[in-house]
């Protein structure tokens, strides 16, 4: 009789549990029993990795086998587990010492010709790992680089079983071919990113931060909109949500598609979380082991609530908001999304996070993202236009503007009209805006003097700031809040808007290098969350 154990990492949404792969060996008819409560892929991994071993040039023990896996009562998918399932029959069979492999943790498919696939989700098994004490993992080669992002932790990368047997006997490592010739596509790296992963995308260069200026939109291409490009900076500055109104070609999508180079680059605590999310999810792009600069998620107007906020069959996974942790959800043609699929973001608006229960469990995800809606004012787009001829009934505007709900708009700091492009700002007479690069090393100036601001507190921008610090801890200047105290005796603000008048007020004054807002702050900021006019945004100016 045979007994070995090796570890490997099951994942539950982006949480990581250790799980014990024990195999036993007892006289008896030749069998293959997986206990654990493993899906259908991992029952599978029988064949796989009976085929693997015996095309290892290792011998498959003719006896009676039973691979367990343990806790039995945390649900284990996907072919991850492969390479520990080996290892631990070859430790049974005596193959390699069994002490070897104790306490190494193991992460990889393996092929039937023994070869190691890479799987998703290596970074937040890794780190499940690491909590849990083990310091030695063995992945796929083809992310070790991702498994090295996670400290005081021994990555070994194999591209072969052959090539894990070698090192765990002390023999000589084979090479294994690389893709021949150069540059020609290797199949083993078809499964780490899953088909019709583009929901998340965004922009080419978004996630590692590589390339120079001409890799990404520059807001000087946008034309005119001064009051929007001003709300576009504030909503950078604070991690304020938006919501642009506007008839159709007015340059609400230009707006939101510069948003995401306008924000700092991720630190690397927040680096590590968002890669982790996009590496659970399939869209890591291979080679990029590191996402670098905040994802950028526009899904379309016919997604569902479980795309939205996640969800599926068996082991919930991420969605759109998840994907956009740290970055920049944007909602276009907001109108037209589900209104039930809309509610379902205030919740996530408000902790920073989701919480999925299904059959198969209850997963937490994180979602602190920054939500930028755009709708047109009716469904022909014309409304707001003087004499386009908009025949939409009155009945169908309302209806149509209220598919966006009053709870949801709410949660949203701010609301601005995107007028149409006149000639002139069109034709370039009126000169042009100022670039990416200028924006933002204003708004990185303004988050720093934040960051000073919130030292050793458990907020990080002006919009995680409970309002009732600001009227306590943080106040404003004399009288500034004058205008904002009438408008909330008006009936114009609610009490959670005032605190979001407050918190875009701070903003504002961040960006001008003030100590503290003043009056002209506040009523920018109000002017930005009611949407009435009242001269206030372009009396402040761009900056300080």
């Amino acid at each position: 009789m045979g007994f070995a154990r090796a570890c490997s990492v099951a994942l539950v949404g982006v949480d990581g549990v250790v799980v014990e792969v024990q195999a036993d060996l007892e006289p008896g008819v030749a069998a293959f029993t997986l206990v654990g409560l493993p899906d259908k892929t991992l029952v599978e991994s029988r064949d796989r990795v009976r085929a693997a071993v015996v095309n290892s040039g290792a011998a498959w023990p003719q006896k009676k086998l039973t691979v367990g896996l343990s806790p039995a009562s945390v649900p284990k998918s996907g072919a991850g587990f492969d390479l520990a399932v080996a290892a631990a029959v070859l430790g049974a069979a005596e193959v390699v010492d069994p002490g070897a492999i104790a306490d190494l943790v193991l992460i990889g498919e393996l092929g039937l010709d023994g070869r190691v696939r890479p799987v998703r989700g290596i970074l937040p098994a890794v780190l499940a790992a690491a909590e849990a004490g083990y310091r030695q993992v063995v992945v796929p080669q083809q992310c070790a680089a991702e498994a090295a992002l996670v400290p005081d932790v021994s990555v070994l990368g194999v591209r072969s079983l052959r090539q894990l047997i070698a090192v765990l006997t002390d023999g000589v490592v084979p090479e294994e071919e690389l893709p021949d010739p150069p540059g020609r596509p290797d199949p083993i790296l078809a499964g780490l990113v899953l088909p019709g992963a583009g929901l998340g995308t965004g922009l080419a260069a978004g996630r590692s931060g590589q390339g120079d200026a001409a890799d990404y939109p520059d807001l000087a291409d946008v034309a005119g909109q001064h009051t929007a490009r001003r709300a576009l900076e504030v909503a950078a500055g604070g991690g304020h949500h938006l919501f642009l109104s506007g008839p159709p070609g007015a340059g609400k999508t230009m707006l939101a598609e510069r948003l995401p180079w306008i924000l700092p680059p991720l630190t690397r605590q927040d680096s590590v979380e968002v890669t982790a999310v996009h590496s659970v999810a399939g869209i890591l792009p291979p080679g990029e082991p590191l996402v670098a600069r905040p994802p950028y998620c526009a899904p379309h107007h016919s997604a569902t609530m479980q795309s939205l906020v996640g969800g599926g069959n068996g082991v919930p996974r991420p969605g759109a908001v998840s994907l956009a942790h740290r970055g920049v959800l944007f909602l276009d043609e907001a109108a037209e999304f589900h209104s039930r699929a809309l509610d379902a973001l205030r919740q996530p608006l408000e902790s920073g996070h989701v919480v999925i229960a299904r059959a198969a469990g209850v997963v937490r995800l994180p979602a602190r993202f920054l939500m930028v809606l755009a709708a047109n004012p009716c469904p022909c787009g014309r409304h707001t236009l003087h004499g386009a001829g908009c025949e939409c009934p009155p009945s169908v505007i309302r209806r149509y503007q209220g598919r966006l709900s009053g709870p949801l708009l709410d949660r949203v700091d701010l609301r601005v009209e995107v007028e149409p492009v006149t000639r002139s700002d069109l034709l370039g007479q009126g000169g042009r805006g100022e670039s990416t690069a200028v924006v933002a090393d204003r708004v990185r100036e303004a988050r720093d003097r934040a960051a000073v601001r919130l030292a050793d507190t458990p907020w990080r921008l002006n919009s995680e700031v409970p309002g009732q610090e600001l009227r306590t801890r943080w106040q404003a200047g004399p009288g500034a809040l004058a205008q904002a105290e009438r408008d909330l005796e008006r009936g114009l603000l609610t009490a959670r808007g005032l605190d979001r008048v407050l918190r875009v007020a701070w903003t504002v004054a961040d960006l001008r290098g003030r100590d503290r807002p003043e009056a002209l702050d506040v009523a920018v900021a109000l002017e930005l969350r009611t949407g009435i006019a009242r001269g206030a945004t372009l009396a402040a100016g761009a900056g300080p």
